[in-house]
């Protein structure tokens, strides 16, 4: 069964959807019952891995924060 669910949103919000749903290739509708989900989903993606955890496989740079702060501050320069 379904179940309708009306709220107000500011048409800057609209608009956002609006654009995030026609990069999708699907309806507003369609776009808010996704993320809705995968809110209450506690951040679980369609595997069910969790964000955190997928991006941990990108093997991006780590280290302490300061460490990285150093290191954008020597590039910038």
């Amino acid at each position: 069964m379904s179940y309708r669910l009306q709220v107000l949103i500011s048409e800057e919000l609209d608009a956002k959807i609006q654009k995030a749903a026609k990069r999708g290739r699907i309806s507003k509708g369609e776009w808010v019952r996704r993320a809705l989900r995968e809110s209450v989903e506690g951040g679980r993606s369609r595997s069910g891995a969790s964000v955190v955890s997928q991006l941990s496989v990108l093997n991006g740079p780590t280290s302490g924060i300061d460490q990285m702060l150093h290191e954008i501050e020597l590039g910038r320069r």
